[in-house]
């Protein structure tokens, strides 16, 4: 984006750009929230970018137990509990699991079985780190690959913690529209693709950062076998 785009979209002046990008001129606490919004920048980096300006953090960052998230708490009980029996999880940016169902802890309990779930569990070491969970995934190499470029776009737009995104090769295979996954489960094959899902409007970092992965069945006879 040039100095003039991005004047145009935070509403000043190139020139006034120009001298914040040199240190010529410190923006007010306004701009450095308008030049955020202009460049798409997450809430949890709005917060840095305030305080290397010399201002308090706007958007709070708190657990996700706070009573100020309950409604977004009992969304996710919600949305968790409904799509019983197949998996669903809420993760934090770095692929971490905060909240599983039934059907993600029948899932990974079975895969990782006689070891217990570990905890915390995160979902992208599962996959691709040596262990049982990998060794299950029947078709690991394009699963691998589609992992490895969502963590990168991730990455780049923010959402992926640093700790992730440092350890991210460089990847050119492209994402298919969906691809199932398909596991080694209890002695047979069962497929299942993701649909993810992000609040729509949030104003604090931890709602903004979560997201929900719910897995459907990829085909008519994981559906009726895991729903027996």
């Amino acid at each position: 984006m040039s100095q003039l785009d991005l004047a145009i979209e935070a509403r000043t002046t190139a020139r006034y750009v120009s001298f914040v990008e040199t240190g010529r001129a410190s923006p007010s606490r306004d701009m450095v929230g308008r030049l955020a919004v202009a460049l798409d920048v997450p809430l949890r980096e709005r917060n840095g970018l305030l305080v290397a300006a010399g201002y308090a953090p706007r958007y709070a960052d708190r657990p996700l137990d706070d009573d100020g998230l309950r409604q977004v708490n009992a969304a996710l009980d919600l949305m968790l509990a409904q799509h019983e029996p197949f998996p669903a999880v809420v993760m934090d940016p770095a692929w971490t699991v905060l909240r599983a169902n039934g059907g993600a802890r029948r899932l990974f309990g079975g895969l990782l079985a006689p070891s217990p779930i570990p905890s915390p569990a995160n979902v992208l070491e599962l996959m691709l780190d040596p262990g049982p969970v990998r060794d299950a995934v029947l078709n690991w190499e394009p699963v691998a690959a589609t992992l490895l470029a969502r963590a990168r776009r991730e990455a780049i737009g923010g959402i992926v913690s640093p700790s992730v995104a440092a350890r991210l090769p460089d990847t050119d295979v492209r994402a298919e529209p969906v691809l199932e996954v398909r596991f080694r489960f209890a002695g047979r094959a069962v497929a299942f693709f993701s649909l993810l899902t992000t609040v729509g409007a949030p104003v604090d970092v931890t709602s903004q950062e979560l997201r929900i992965e719910a897995f459907f069945p990829a085909d008519d006879e994981t559906r009726s076998w895991w729903a027996a």
